[in-house]
């Protein structure tokens, strides 16, 4: 038994259910490293503990887990006493997510992601130029943990003088780079790195001028750093030519002849009817020693800036589909030829629909795939994954079609995010996990009612069934209420 004086907060965490198939994994030299459920009374419950080499259940035990400091500091079958209580009776309790891939970086979408259970937000596939600056502008500000790579598209802006916001308009996306160009643009990645950059982000898709010699070079000051490259790739769908195959082939090669890790971002989107034929590509890339991984996110449609180089000409024929089914974000409308011309001059975001659900489900139940969101909400429109990303998840695919179990389903989510920064940024190893040491970004959940409310009419919807979330062990969600006063957020750097 600890005294209370030394806890800052106590989670007391328990299970009614006489099975249960959800526990951590990945422990190494620690006594435990589990994903647990806990009992403040005297119920006994099974816990599965899941370690690197095998998993095994433990019968009639109560676990109970204390914070300290924000930090996880005890995991314990005694009886335990805090300043703070917290009953979890009949819920689950886990590691936050940890999304790669976020792009709406501020208090808006960082509320927005708490409620769905996020407990870090990466802007890691467009990035950022200024890594100093960007981390700077959030830290004491943030309701969650946050961070960024250093951006091809936001450095090649830089160097080509682009007038675009976040995404380029002219010379940025446009413009074939000079030697001098890329050797400007080199410079400016490492600058990035040694100011603490969680990775290398590229946009492939919204600059079509940037040749595959510019893409090596990067990838190699990316490999001198051991930083993987997050890449929403050149190549769409299955129509030849430049289609997602020969996208991510191009990809696969930068990483084998730079020795880069690389990170495929949202294949369900960039590989459309090739799903199953880039998993395979993927797999098999694993198999010979190329260290590829990717993500998806669980909805059938995309999103994306209307001027964006990705509805150039041709778009229709490439992904077989017409202007019905392009979605303007502000309104709800579907776009005709007239709308579609008009809202191109103004700008702003439209949504895709463009996927296979059975596609979709391929790739959210793939165990090569981390889940990542893609959010990103303006003044309450966007896309509902930014609300519901994760309960839809967990939700969906473990309750409603058992695609998943929840513990594939909590790996996904947390621990396959963390594992693929860790070389880099070593504080990944202590998140999403729940072992003594971590760091306490923790959520509490109702697994019988866990779901994604969120819709493309009403996107920030949050869920139902999230019933806490802790960031550095301050509770930003209690009892499904959000604690609007809170700002534990902490960035994270590879330095």
């Amino acid at each position: 038994m600890l005294p209370d004086t030394d806890l800052k907060e106590i989670s007391f965490l328990s299970s009614t259910i006489e099975t249960i198939d959800y526990a951590l994994y990945d422990y190494i030299n620690e006594k435990f490293d589990i994903f647990a459920t806990t009992n403040k009374g005297s119920k006994k419950v099974p816990i599965i503990w899941l370690t690197a080499e095998r998993a095994y259940q433990i019968k009639n035990n109560i676990t109970n887990l204390g914070i300290i400091s924000g930090k996880i500091q005890l995991i314990s079958d005694e009886e335990i006493l805090g300043k703070k209580e917290f009953d979890a009776s009949s819920l689950v309790v886990a590691p936050g997510a940890i999304d790669l891939h976020s792009h709406g970086q501020d208090k808006e979408n960082y509320r927005i992601q708490a409620n769905d259970g996020v407990t870090t937000a990466l802007e890691l596939e467009i990035g950022v130029a200024d890594i100093t600056g960007w981390y700077s502008e959030r830290e004491g500000k943030s309701l969650i943990n946050f961070g960024a790579s250093i951006g091809h598209i936001p450095v090649r802006m830089q160097v080509m003088r682009d007038p675009g916001g976040m995404l380029p308009l002219a010379d940025g996306a446009y413009k074939e780079a000079s030697k001098e160009e890329i050797n400007q643009m080199k410079n400016l990645m490492r600058e990035g790195f040694e100011n603490g950059a969680l990775a290398m982000g590229f946009g492939l898709a919204y600059t079509p001028m940037a040749t595959r010699w510019e893409a090596i070079e990067m990838f190699r000051i990316a490999s001198n750093y051991g930083a993987s490259c997050h890449v929403h790739m050149r190549g769409m769908g299955h129509k030849e030519p430049l289609n997602s195959i020969e996208g991510l082939s191009e990809l696969i090669a930068a990483s084998a002849t730079s020795g880069a890790p690389l990170h495929l971002v949202h294949i369900n989107s960039s590989g459309q009817k090739a799903v199953e034929s880039l998993l395979q590509m993927i797999e098999e890339s694993r198999s010979n020693g190329i260290d590829v991984t990717t993500e998806c996110y669980p909805y059938a449609a995309g999103m994306t800036l209307i001027s964006s180089a990705i509805l150039d000409e041709g778009w229709k024929e490439k992904l077989d589909i017409g202007y019905e089914n392009l979605e303007w974000a502000e309104t709800g409308e579907r776009l005709t030829e007239r709308t579609f011309a008009e809202y191109r001059e103004m700008d702003g975001m439209v949504i895709m629909h463009s996927m296979q659900q059975d596609l979709v489900d391929m790739a959210v139940m793939s165990p090569l795939t981390a889940i990542a969101s893609d959010g990103y909400i303006n003044k309450g429109k966007g896309h509902p994954r930014t609300a519901g990303c994760y309960s839809k998840v967990l939700g969906d695919y473990v309750r409603r079609s058992n695609g998943l179990s929840l513990i594939e389903a909590l790996r996904k989510t947390s621990l396959m995010p963390a594992e693929r920064l860790e070389s880099l940024a070593p504080a990944f190893k202590n998140k999403g996990r729940i072992k003594i040491g971590a760091d306490a970004d923790i959520i509490v959940f109702d697994k019988d009612k866990l779901s994604d409310r969120s819709t493309y009419q009403n996107p920030t919807l949050p869920p139902e069934g999230m019933k806490y979330v802790f960031v550095n062990g301050v509770g930003v969600i209690i009892n499904g209420e959000p604690q609007v006063d809170q700002m534990p957020g902490k960035g994270i750097r590879s330095n």
